[in-house]
């Protein structure tokens, strides 16, 4: 089996300033705290007076912005940046956002997380009508449809709530015009948005709570689904024409993985709900054992929760090195399984001869889970309980996350009993679904579409990563 890890979401940021300043340093360091979102390609544009610098490249942010490229993007009032882990359209340079577009009424940068349910037929009916895409990414999709409302309306905001009643399915977006810096949330609020404010009076949008923190933002609020919000001449207005359009479906794995720990996401503490996934465990799947152990880094806080509830030590099992990414970085099976054995290592003394509950965050194929598990077995682990702190992946995502298929999804092929088989444990145990629905104190609106809940919007007829690759190279 090869391994397929949860892939990241993208992360966007954006933010204005009332004085010229070298905004793309504050754009730089929120997209250093967005990071963990997307690690595949970096991007970043200052607007001065309608003027754009660009600079983008592909890597983390440190390896595709470097201090020279800070300095020739210059001065301005508005930037806006993006960090990409790509869920529609190759890893290549023709996709790094944000994206940039000139039209006969300015400029526009766009800066995209999230992806469309109806991209596919959308992009096929623009370009029987002429239109020609330079990516193969979704996000294109929607730049050419705002562009194609603003040459028949009188504002940008209304070129971008026409576009909205056109697309379908997960979008958080950071726009500049020119002269506006604009933020949207889809209907549904499936991508985290929120805004803040600097004390010389700057305003700031992020993916997370975490990046107003590194530019010393003060958090105001998150972005409602469904709202626009505008940034004219120092002062913000939001436009709630499509706010209550659909019901609240926010991607609850925000809370299990993808999000960093300390942010705030919708009211509540990522750390605290990952916490409660770990309570819920140990009072599901209880179980006789001497130790708790969490996989660094996403593990940690539920392991954490299993331990207070269940009154079994937590423990710290593994020693991470910090200079290696998240596994599923490497682009083969073997540089895979090699980076798990280079980035992890279990603490022989802490770990020999106990009785180890390891908690975890998702088994999607199970090799990774299975050489740790390994791991632990060769630092003379006496047993190995392994509990994961989200139900059984069985269903495509079409919101962003990087599951299009079934076809390797090792829980829609074996029984709990068989992947335990499978993965070297004596014991494993899953959150529910009722529990997960629960992480935040109450069920607020959560997506669990690829636990086997309902999907939210229509299935897309065309769902694959790569479902627009085919036509560029038609073309060439």
């Amino acid at each position: 089996m090869m391994e397929q890890q949860i892939h990241e979401e993208c992360g966007v940021f954006g933010i204005y300033s009332p004085k010229r300043q070298e905004l793309g340093r504050m754009v730089y360091y929120g997209l250093y705290a967005l990071q963990h979102r997307g690690q595949e390609s970096t991007g970043i544009v200052v607007n001065d007076d309608g003027v754009f610098s660009v600079k983008k490249g592909l890597g983390l942010v440190s390896e595709a912005i470097s201090e020279q490229s800070l300095q020739e993007l210059g001065c301005g009032t508005i930037a806006v940046g993006h960090v990409r882990y790509a869920t529609t359209g190759a890893d290549s340079t023709q996709n790094i956002q944000p994206i940039v577009v000139n039209h006969n009424k300015g400029r526009m940068a766009l800066a995209h997380n999230g992806n469309l349910t109806n991209s596919y037929d959308l992009r096929q009916t623009l370009e029987e009508n002429g239109a020609i895409f330079h990516t193969t990414t979704d996000s294109e999709v929607i730049a050419y449809l705002i562009v194609q409302e603003r040459l028949r309306t009188g504002s940008i905001e209304a070129a971008i709530s026409a576009t909205m009643e056109r697309i379908q399915g997960a979008y958080s977006l950071v726009i500049s015009s020119p002269a506006k810096l604009i933020a949207v949330r889809d209907p549904h609020g499936f991508r985290p948005l929120c805004y803040g404010e600097t004390e010389d009076g700057g305003i700031v949008f992020a993916s997370e709570s975490s990046a107003l923190d590194a530019v010393h933002a003060n958090f105001i609020r998150d972005l409602m689904p469904g709202e626009m919000a505008i940034v004219e001449n120092g002062e913000i207005r939001f436009d709630t024409t499509h706010c209550g359009k659909a019901p609240k479906r926010f991607c609850v794995f925000e809370y299990i993985y993808f999000a960093r720990p300390d942010s705030v996401i919708d009211g509540a503490s990522v750390s605290l709900a990952r916490q409660q996934a770990g309570a819920f465990l140990a009072m599901e799947h209880p179980v006789e054992a001497d130790l708790v152990v969490g996989v660094p880094d996403s593990g940690l806080e539920a392991a954490l929760g299993y331990a207070k509830q269940s009154g079994i030590p937590y423990g710290i099992g593994f020693t991470k090195n910090k200079y290696i990414g998240r596994t599923f970085i490497s682009p083969g099976q073997a540089l895979r399984e090699a980076g798990v054995s280079i980035k992890l290592n279990p603490i022989r003394e802490v770990v020999k001869g106990k009785r180890i509950v390891l908690i975890d965050d998702s088994i999607v194929r199970g090799t990774t889970c299975r050489h740790i598990v390994d791991l632990l077995r060769a630092a003379g682990a006496k047993e190995i309980h392994m509990r994961v702190s989200a139900p059984p992946f069985v269903a495509p995502c079409y919101y962003g996350t990087d599951i299009d298929d079934t076809s390797g999804l090792i829980a829609c092929q074996h029984s709990v009993e068989e992947i335990a088989q499978m993965i070297g444990v004596d014991s494993l145990g899953y959150l529910s679904m009722e529990h997960v629905c629960l992480l935040t104190g109450k069920d607020t609106g959560f997506c669990t579409a690829c636990f086997g809940g309902t999907y939210p919007t229509a299935v897309p007829t065309h769902a694959q990563k790569s479902r627009f690759e085919g036509k560029i190279s038609d073309k060439s």
